[in-house]
């Protein structure tokens, strides 16, 4: 098949849209990066985003969900330049993009649980609830509990905790 016909096959349409979904559901992750940062609040940055791997060869697939998600970018992962990613990480395009598409085409998600985590946190983010000790120790502990409960983070829960109350 050409270019020019998988370009035409990937109208957005409202199946395109479920596809994307699906595709979300195998590919797709959404996480919050908290980041030891010297002026951060409280000594970190939390840092929201949602984002798809991909190999160059499928760059069309990205295209499709930066297009249907109406923001963000694609960009060769850092150390393996044949695969892409695309990501959305502001607070903005995540509240006003991603989260009513989570609402609508995620609702039979197995990741349903994360996602509304990511959702509260995003809400939290915006209302600035970070800016108190309490409420980003609340942030965190919540972080730590998506994505198989932070097995992949580098700092344990309890450091980064203390290092917030000793700021």
């Amino acid at each position: 098949m050409i270019a020019d016909n998988q370009q035409e096959r990937l109208l957005i349409t409202e199946t395109s849209k479920w596809f994307l979904s699906g595709f979300i559901e195998g590919e797709g992750s959404v996480c919050v990066s908290i980041k030891k940062h010297p002026n951060g609040r409280f000594g970190y940055i939390l840092d929201p985003e949602f984002f798809l791997y991909q190999h160059k060869s499928r760059k069309s697939v990205l295209e499709l969900a930066q297009r249907i998600l109406g923001a963000g970018r694609i960009y060769p992962k850092c150390g393996n330049e044949d695969v892409l990613v695309f990501t959305i990480d502001t607070k903005d395009a995540l509240l006003k993009n991603v989260i009513p598409f989570f609402d609508k085409y995620m609702k039979y998600s197995s990741r349903t649980s994360d996602i509304e985590k990511f959702k509260s946190i995003i809400f939290d983010l915006i209302s600035k609830k970070h800016w108190t000790k309490e409420g980003m120790i609340e942030i965190v502990k919540t972080a730590y509990t998506m994505n198989m409960n932070g097995k992949q983070r580098r700092r344990n829960i309890n450091e980064v905790i203390d290092n917030i109350l000793r700021d």
